[in-house]
Parts: structure tokens; sequence; C-alpha cells
């Protein structure tokens, strides 16, 4: 059950990606998001109201409103809206670099580096500017520009949540905040768009993007999450960690088959070298981790 609950996460977060690719080509991006996270975090909070989980207190509703910015206002909801300039398969790599922000992040706050993650940091570096060996010339059209940035701001926006998360653990039941920061985020989100102007009326969203916003909440909020958890807590971290390089390698190969986007031999060696040097990064942070665990106690 636990390698069948990752090969399930492994493969749908990779679909979600698409969905959201096909959502946004008819409609806005951030409202899909906002819909997407409205919906998903209404399934959670409702849940947990039904368990009785207690709210969070005082200093926790900091916390919660924090990471609802960086986690999902800015993280999912500029990764969502990137798509809608830039491949699927693109927005899954660069998404997955995330670690990579941890690093200098990390490095820029005085900590020290382990040789395996400067190694990591500079392979996977290298992989990246051979992807974009093959968009040089998208570079002249503003709107890749454009999704390019929005990704690279979401991915360091869900490395500055990742670091904060773990200074700033609830000592409540985290799923409950997870469904609270959805239901924050999406307050946001549709505040800006309606601020803006950029939000379309609902009834005028056409099917395909309802049909993708379903298949998101469903599959991508609710049900491999769950199987996340559950392998989270049956599988070593070594093992479950492989959905992090297995899920660009989906969107990338969906990508190809559904709408057609490019897949070179330059892309699969590129993202391989990413992938490669995201494990080199990430199996550094996780020893250094055992290490400072061993050191306390």
């Amino acid at each position: 059950m636990p390698i069948l609950a990752l090969s399930f996460v492994c493969f749908f977060w990779g679909t979600t990606w698409i969905a959201s690719k096909e959502g946004v080509r008819h409609m806005p991006a951030l409202q899909l998001a906002a819909i997407r996270q409205f919906i998903g975090g209404i399934l959670y909070v409702c849940f947990f109201l039904y368990k009785k989980a207690p709210w969070p207190k005082g200093k926790q509703w900091k916390t919660i409103i924090i990471l609802s910015i960086l986690n999902f206002a800015l993280s999912n909801g500029l990764s969502t809206w990137g798509v809608k300039y830039i491949s699927s398969g693109l927005g899954a790599i660069l998404n997955a670099v995330f670690p990579l922000w941890i690093v200098i992040i990390t490095f820029f706050r005085g900590e020290k580096l382990a040789k395996l993650a400067i190694m990591g940091l500079i392979i996977s570096f290298s992989g990246v500017c051979v992807i974009f060996y093959d968009h040089l010339s998208d570079f002249l059209d503003p709107d890749f520009r454009f999704g390019i940035i929005l990704s690279l701001i979401a991915t360091i926006s869900w490395a500055f949540g990742s670091l904060y998360t773990k200074k700033k653990a609830a000592t409540f039941n985290p799923y409950f905040s997870l469904g609270l920061q959805m239901v924050i985020s999406s307050t946001f989100l549709f505040a800006i768009t309606g601020a803006t102007g950029t939000s379309v009326n609902i009834t005028s969203i056409p099917a395909i993007s309802w049909w993708a916003i379903a298949y998101l909440v469903i599959i991508g909020s609710v049900l491999s999450f769950i199987a996340y958890i559950y392998m989270l807590q049956k599988l070593p971290p070594e093992i479950n960690s492989i959905y992090a390089y297995v899920n660009p390698i989906i969107a990338v190969l969906l990508g190809a088959i559904i709408f057609g986007e490019s897949l070179t031999a330059t892309i699969g060696i590129g993202g391989a070298v990413t992938l490669f040097g995201l494990y080199m990064v990430n199996h550094s942070i996780r020893r250094t981790r055992k290490m400072a665990l061993k050191d306390k106690l």
C-alpha cells in the first residue's frame, strides 16, 4: 500500500500541471487558483470541524496567514499563472528546483554549505542552462519572459514558506492548518482579481476549466495529499522523496503528448542533469539534519 500511495503521488501530482495548463487557457489564472484553493480549503476545514479539531489560537494565526501568502497566494497562484505563458513541463521543472533556493537562502543567512550541496547546486544550475538553451529564442517573447519570472518567484516563495514552516511549526493539527491556509489565500486572490478587474463572471467560465478545477481539487488537493501523508508515515524519507523527481518527468511527457509541447534531447538531458543535482542537494539537506539531530541527542 505505501508503494501504491507513492506511485499515485508520483503520477497524479505530475498531471496537475497539465490540468492547470488546460484550465488557464480558458480563464484568468489567479481566478482558477482562487477557486481551486477555496473549494479544497473548505473541504479540509469542514472535515476537521466535523472531527471537532481545535481552532488555532493567538500567534498561530500569524503563522497560518504568512504561510497562506507564501505557499498558496504567491507560490501556487504565481506558478498557475506562469503556465499560462510557458509549457507545463517547463513550469514543473522550474517548480522542482526550490531546494536550490533553500540552499542559497541558508547560505546568505550565514550557514555553511556542505560540499555535496554546493556540487548539487552547480549541477542543477548547469542542467537548467541546458534546458534553456532550447528556449533562447523564446526569450524574445515578453509573455515567455513573464511566465519564467512568475514561475521563479513562485519557487522562491515556496522555499521561504518551507523554511518558515520548519521554524514556526504549528502546535495544532498541521492539516487543519493547510485547509485554513487555502481558504485565507483564496480570499486574497479573489480580492486581487476583483480589485484589478481581471476576473470573469463564474457563468462565463467554460466547462473545460471547471473540469480542470474539479481535477485539481479532487486529485491534486485531496486524494494525492491523503496518499502523500500516508506514504510519509510508512516510507523512509529517501524513498518518499522520489515523487519530487518523477513529477516533472510526468509533466514533460504528458505536455508533449497532450499539448504538443517540445520534447527534445536537449530538454531530456537538461532535465535529467537538473534532477540529479536536486537529488544531491536534497540528500545533503537530509544528511545535515540527521547530523544536527544526533548532536542534540
